[in-house]
Order: structure tokens, then sequence, then C-alpha cells
């Protein structure tokens, strides 16, 4: 038999199990030690965005969130060092250390149809209206199909919503 706590996150009442709130409980920790300390604020933002995907994984309110539901919610939010406003870790020995690997998103930002050229121009750091000519160019003189495009739309994850909140 389980204990469950009832919390209030991002707004939104969950019971959870007392392995999962305190998985769930050190994770926001740890993102706000993360974040820089003008940026304190997000942690309402990463918060509704954790919501957000528990309310996905448990539709009714009956249901008490588990711990693999946190960490899959961990997982899908990244690790926490990749708040901090240089994503570099803050315990690295060299300053080109890097916590996280740069990951191709579909932009929500910077998009003009479903995210896919804003994503890959952020991902190979180029402009994305000049990636945009390129592949409008290349549709519409057949050097690409129509298909690439939308097989892009359907593979490439939608950016999470932490990543627009924390961009200078």
């Amino acid at each position: 038999m389980k204990q469950t706590i009832n919390a209030n996150i991002g707004s939104m009442a969950f019971t959870l199990d007392q392995d999962a709130y305190d998985a769930l409980k050190r994770y926001l920790e740890r993102v706000e030690q993360a974040l820089p300390a003008d940026e304190k604020e997000s942690i309402g933002d990463i918060e509704r965005g954790i919501a957000e995907i528990l309310r996905e994984k448990t539709p009714s309110p009956l249901r008490v969130v588990s711990l693999e539901d946190v960490k899959a919610v961990i997982a899908r939010m990244g690790e926490p060092e990749a708040f901090s406003a240089d994503g570099k870790c803050p315990d690295a020995p060299s300053e080109q250390a890097s916590c996280t690997r740069p990951r191709l998103y579909r932009s929500r930002s910077s998009r003009s149809i479903a995210g896919v050229c804003g994503g890959l121009a952020a991902y190979f750091a180029i402009d994305a209206t000049l990636l945009r000519l390129v592949t409008l160019f290349l549709i519409l003189f057949g050097g690409l199909s129509i298909w690439v495009y939308v097989i892009l739309w359907i593979v490439i994850p939608e950016e999470p919503v932490h990543n627009i909140n924390l961009k200078p």
C-alpha cells in the first residue's frame, strides 16, 4: 500500500504517489537551481508545462500519478541543466562543456506552417527565412518532394514549452 499526496502543479490539482511526489519535487528544485537569477518566475511556466503533460497522462481526476508517469514527464521536459541560461553545466570543469547536446525540434515560435524549417534553422544555426526560401525553391523545382516535408512534420517532435520561455 502506498501513500498518496494531493498537490497543486501549475494551478491544476493532482493526486500523486509519495515516491512520484518526491521525485517531482527534487526535479523542480534542481530546475529552480539551474535557472538564472532573473528567470526565477519561469518556474511557474515550467510547472504549467508539467501539469499539461500529466493531464495528458492522467485524463481521469481519479487516477493517481505514478513514479513512471513522473519519470516520463522528466524525460520529456529535459534535464534541469537545460534550463540554465547558457546551457552549460554549473559544475563542468571546462567552459566548453555542455550538459546536453542540441536537439532537433519543430519550432513553436519561428513557424510558417509546421515549424520544420524554423526548427532546422535553429538546429543548424542558420537564418530561417533563407532555409524556407531554399525549401520552397526545391519543392517547386522538383529537388524535394512535399512528402519529405510532411514526413519531417510527423517525425520531428515539437519544441518543449520550457525552450520557448527561456530563449533570450
